[in-house]
């Protein structure tokens, strides 16, 4: 088994939509819009895009895990600190953030939407209960973004 699977609570990779849908609201702040291209959900996201920047049409790899330990150990989700001879998951994304979920709100049809915060960068992810059922309400989780 992949190491990463262990961690891993949901993985795809979304083709951005549009960004900044209802005009950019801060300067250092870019909410994209997504669409998954495997599982088909819908994701709302902001980014700090003084860190990391993307344009309309661009895919990107979404990963959501409850640690960035490879063997599956907690993380302590109050520090990070990286010891340079252990690798992370975090080595193989470019752009990383820590959060907690804060709201979900089941649908009909099997749909969930899954509100996080990752320290005021909003996450709105829609979709099937069956691909989402790894997370949870107030869990702490990061997200990991690369593009493809």
């Amino acid at each position: 088994m992949d190491s990463a699977a262990k961690v891993t609570l949901f993985e795809d990779i979304f083709e951005i939509t549009t960004l900044n849908p209802d005009g950019k609201k801060f300067e250092a702040v870019n909410r994209l819009n997504a669409t998954g291209t495997t599982f088909e959900c819908s994701l709302l996201l902001d980014i700090n895009s003084q860190i990391y920047n993307v344009l309309d049409g661009e895919k990107v790899t979404i990963v959501l895990a409850s640690t960035l330990h490879l063997d599956g150990s907690p993380a302590d989700h109050f520090s990070f600190h990286p010891n340079a001879t252990e690798p992370t998951l975090a080595d193989n994304y470019e752009y990383v953030m820590h959060g907690r979920v804060f709201d979900m709100n089941y649908q009909k049809d099997n749909m969930v939407v899954i509100s996080a915060s990752f320290g005021g960068l909003l996450m709105r992810l829609t979709g099937d209960q069956r691909h989402l059922a790894n997370v949870l309400p107030d869990m702490r989780l990061y997200l990991l973004m690369k593009k493809d």
